[in-house]
């Protein structure tokens, strides 16, 4: 293994840390980077699948006419469209002249119908989010893997962290460098060109890149579900109606989605009691259900999720991270009992947590889904993350000794004691555990096992 031996115990302090922080960012890319790869094109495939097709077909186009016909009437002819199957969702039109949606279940199948919603014609069926938007949101969640899948990509987000933060200092101008050239490609040829490329691409998309990694690390197995998820749920208890043993997670479809952050772990109401604020008077059908709708200021896209079983509820809800609309601040979820009519439950965005206002936002920003130019960013982000993540491969084959395996950067003999970067560091790990563990892996692996197996020692000099 490659070290800063003797002769450089007299190089400034400032030297010793840049070459243990550009050997922090070495090892943590070496891990990282394959699944920045993965995440950046899963996350185009996503992206695009969303803008163009949407997740449910509801941007096929129909003939408008003068008349809507009532849900009920739609809900008929996609059930006779499924044999055997019961609807359990319906997503409003986009607009006029656009298909209604409904998912139909026969059994564990979900079959996804359109139709048109002024003649009830049915337009196409489908198997519900089984398609390539869904197939590219399990692999950036779970590799396909389940929870072993979340945690290596939970690992890798939270090492990404501590990539940005060792990437800006090791780039940060210095020794008479300026910001200009810092934040510019400059031309060269070989590893200074490939070098100057991953700093400045790697400057330019930092920020974005830890707003993605905290928005995708708040919906992980252990740092989102255990602690920020857990700790930020919308308490039930403000509810006076009974709750059911159902979670709002209950209403995602497979790796999708599709309840606000905030709510996932809250129980749902349970329909049964005189619990609640009188809202539907007559019968409750999901024609009345939709009246109510209207009188709310539902309009466009929104969904409505049927009661499923003897004590659920309906849903009438519309968050931007559903791809409802752009606009966060206009969350809205209602449940109503599907037997009195009675709303059990009205959760607005101004209800949420401060950190789950941010997630909202968050998300939805992660998901392109505020506007054209949420979009652009986004494919122009996923692209820079590729760049980055090549030219960092490119680079270190290039810096690579002659003979050397993978040509780590030398390891100073005596690390300078830094009070900033060691509090950055115990921070980093505090907040986040899954990088406190990864850092102990990767400090054991140097420190113990690279220096005392000589065929590793050899694999790294």
């Amino acid at each position: 293994m490659s070290t800063v031996t003797a002769h450089d115990s007299a190089s400034p302090t400032a030297n010793r840390l840049y070459f243990a922080a550009w050997r922090w960012h070495f090892y943590a890319g070496l891990y990282v980077i394959p699944f920045l790869l993965m995440l950046a094109v899963t996350g185009l495939i996503m992206l695009w699948v969303s803008s163009v097709t949407e997740l449910n077909r509801e941007r096929a186009h129909i003939t408008p006419g003068t008349t809507l016909l009532p849900v009920s009437a739609l809900q008929a002819a996609a059930e006779a469209a499924v044999p055997g199957g019961a609807a359990t969702q319906y997503i409003a039109p986009m607009g006029e002249g656009r298909v209604a949606a409904f998912a139909v279940a026969v059994g564990e199948d979900t079959t996804g119908v359109t139709l048109d919603p002024y003649t009830g014609a049915v337009v196409e069926t489908f198997p519900w989010r089984a398609g390539w938007y869904d197939f590219a949101t399990d692999i950036h969640g779970t590799l396909l893997i389940g929870d072993l899948g979340d945690w290596l990509i939970e690992a890798a987000a939270s090492l990404g962290l501590l990539l940005v933060i060792s990437g800006l200092y090791l780039h940060w101008p210095r020794n008479g460098a300026t910001w200009g050239k810092a934040l510019t490609v400059q031309r060269g040829k070989g590893r200074a060109f490939w070098k100057s490329l991953h700093g400045a691409v790697g400057v330019w998309v930092s920020l974005i890149l830890i707003v993605f990694l905290i928005s995708g690390l708040s919906w992980a197995g252990l740092w989102g579900a255990k602690f920020v998820q857990a700790w930020n749920t919308f308490p039930a208890d403000k509810w006076e109606a009974p709750l059911s043993d159902a979670t709002h997670a209950s209403m995602n479809h497979g790796a999708g989605k599709e309840v606000p952050w905030t709510l996932e772990q809250t129980p749902m109401p349970a329909s049964g009691s005189l619990s609640g604020t009188v809202a539907v008077t007559g019968p409750v059908t999901i024609d009345s259900v939709m009246d109510l709708a209207a009188t709310l200021g539902f309009d466009r896209r929104y969904q409505l999720n049927l009661p499923a079983g003897e004590t659920g509820v309906w849903t009438i809800s519309h968050d931007s991270m559903s791809n409802d609309g752009p606009n966060s601040a206009a969350d809205r979820t209602i449940h109503i009992d599907q037997y009195t009519g009675n709303v059990l439950a009205d959760v607005r965005y101004a209800d949420y947590s401060f950190y789950a206002k941010l997630m909202a936002w968050g998300i939805a920003f992660h998901e392109g889904d505020l506007g054209a130019w949420n979009l652009a960013l986004n494919t122009l982000f996923c692209l820079s993350i590729i760049l980055v993540s090549v030219s960092g491969l490119v680079m270190s084959v290039k810096r690579r000794p002659a003979g050397a395996r993978l040509g780590a950067p030398p390891r100073p003999v005596d690390i300078p004691y830094a009070k900033g970067a060691i509090l950055v560091t115990l921070a980093l790990a505090l907040a986040f555990p899954m990088l406190g563990l990864t850092l102990l892996a990767v400090i054991l692996l140097d420190l113990v096992i690279l220096s005392a197996v000589p065929p590793l020692k050899r694999l790294v000099s």
